[in-house]
């Protein structure tokens, strides 16, 4: 055998060597791996997304039932207000002349029913006398229904008069806070078949609720009690937590999609949570 052939083979042998042990230990390599753990006892989670708006529990629109000019305001942005305080005044002059408009009407017809009662016992004295008919004292008995009507009617127009210049007096019906203001001094509001929002008070910060809508195919695993855990944008590394305070059966329909509205009830002691945050 040649030197050449040799030289060839001594090579295939090394080449076929090398390739095995390539194999192997590529073989080696690609070996599964376990890891073994003890068995453990747990419970599983099941969880329901939604996206859903920071309200306060207590929330009350204060508007007002009559028309008029704002001659003061008491309140503002942020101010604390007990149940009864003064938030603002509607210039109250011309219903303080309709209530001594009205007064003046009673008065009338306190006089008118007076001289009816008077005319009424006379015309009862001579009927004994036969000095007037039958006739006569009937009418002038009706004339003093008539007139007891009368005042009546101007009593009832004082008392919505007076009601009116009350309502021009705009106050707290709760205690809280003013989360929102929509008028200003100089500023008219007009009453008409909804009375125009005034102001928006908070009852207690520190109790919130979460106002939720969450898919018909997942409200049959929510139910009052079940705890909630949710964050906010503006803290987006604190967990806020709760439960489910209410899952109403209205629903609500948008692009035929069926959702129904769930309240989530959470304490906000530290005052984080603001009316209008988004929790997530």
């Amino acid at each position: 055998m040649s030197r050449s052939r040799i030289t060839a083979v001594v090579a295939l042998i090394v080449l076929a060597a090398g390739a095995l042990w390539f194999i192997r230990a590529r073989a080696r390599q690609e070996a599964p791996r376990y890891r073994t753990a003890p068995v453990e006892q747990g419970d599983l989670t099941a969880t329901v997304s939604a996206t859903g708006s920071v309200r306060p529990v207590v929330q009350v629109q204060v508007g007002s039932q009559v028309s008029g000019t704002i001659s003061g305001l008491h309140a503002d942005y942020n101010s604390r207000v007990r149940a009864g305080q003064l938030l603002a005044q509607i210039e109250p002059s011309s219903f303080r002349t309709r209530v001594v408009q009205a007064e003046a009407a009673v008065a009338r017809a306190q006089a008118a029913l007076k001289d009816a009662r008077r005319q009424f016992s006379r015309s009862q004295e001579l009927l004994k006398g036969d000095f007037v008919s039958q006739a006569d004292v009937d009418a002038s008995e009706s004339a003093t229904d008539q007139r007891a009507a009368d005042l009546q009617q101007a009593q009832a127009q004082l008392a919505s008069a007076q009601l009116d210049l009350e309502h021009t007096t705009i106050r707290s019906p709760i205690d809280g806070v003013v989360i929102s203001r929509a008028v200003d001094v100089g500023q008219t509001v007009a009453a008409s078949l909804q009375a125009p929002q005034l102001f928006v008070i908070a009852n207690d910060l520190a109790q919130m609720q979460v106002e939720t809508r969450i898919d018909e195919s997942d409200i049959g695993r929510i139910q009052p009690g079940l705890s909630v855990r949710f964050t906010v944008d503006a803290f987006p590394d604190a967990t806020f937590e709760g439960s489910v305070s209410q899952v109403r059966l209205e629903p609500i329909t948008e692009q035929n999609v069926v959702t129904y509205t769930t309240v989530m009830r959470t304490r906000n002691d530290d005052l984080k949570l603001r009316p209008g945050m988004t929790a997530n």
